[in-house]
């Protein structure tokens, strides 16, 4: 995925899958819609040594909005969700936060989180507890267009090197008794 320019999405696996990816990824990884495990210890959400080491492959948890996955319960409020921001933010920096709402997949919103228009509260809420425009900017996006260009860069920098797919290694012999990847 590094060398074809994906960008590896971790929100929907296992703690073990995390960890084992972010030791190889040369490339920034992304949890497009987790959030603080330590916060809601949803399977969902990012362990703390896991939000460690995303800060050191510059990858992004970006926070989701669900309840269930804020709060534990079908209940959460805004403060819940700058909870978890500032939780990430705390553990793995500014730069590697990033909002992942999920609203186009969840039932249970946080009360005055129910949409994007009400995105201005939550800036209003971080303004509040010490986050400057500069820190809002990056939430709201930069850090994500960040990930992106750091991606294409590791893709860019493999295409140069010639690095070809593992398949196409001259030592790698196929585990697969049906021969697939030869067809």
């Amino acid at each position: 995925m590094n060398r074809l320019g994906m960008i590896v999405d971790l929100s929907h696996v296992s703690s073990a899958t995390m960890r084992d990816t972010l030791e190889v990824s040369e490339a920034p990884v992304i949890f497009s819609h987790s959030s603080a495990y330590d916060l809601c210890n949803s399977s969902r959400n990012v362990p703390n040594d896991i939000l460690e080491s995303v800060a050191k492959n510059g990858g992004l948890v970006m926070v989701n909005f669900y309840s269930r996955f804020l709060s534990c319960s079908d209940n959460a409020t805004v403060q819940d969700a700058v909870a978890h921001i500032n939780h990430i933010k705390r553990v793995a920096g500014i730069d590697h936060v990033g909002l992942g709402a999920g609203y186009d997949g969840i039932n249970f919103t946080p009360k005055g989180l129910e949409d994007v228009s009400t995105y201005p509260t939550l800036f209003a809420e971080l303004l509040g507890v010490g986050w400057t425009m500069d820190d809002l900017e990056k939430l709201a996006g930069g850090n994500f267009l960040r990930v992106m260009r750091e991606v294409e860069k590791v893709r860019d920098n493999k295409k140069l090197a010639k690095v070809r797919p593992f398949e196409d290694q001259p030592d790698f012999k196929s585990e697969d008794p049906y021969n697939c990847t030869s067809r």
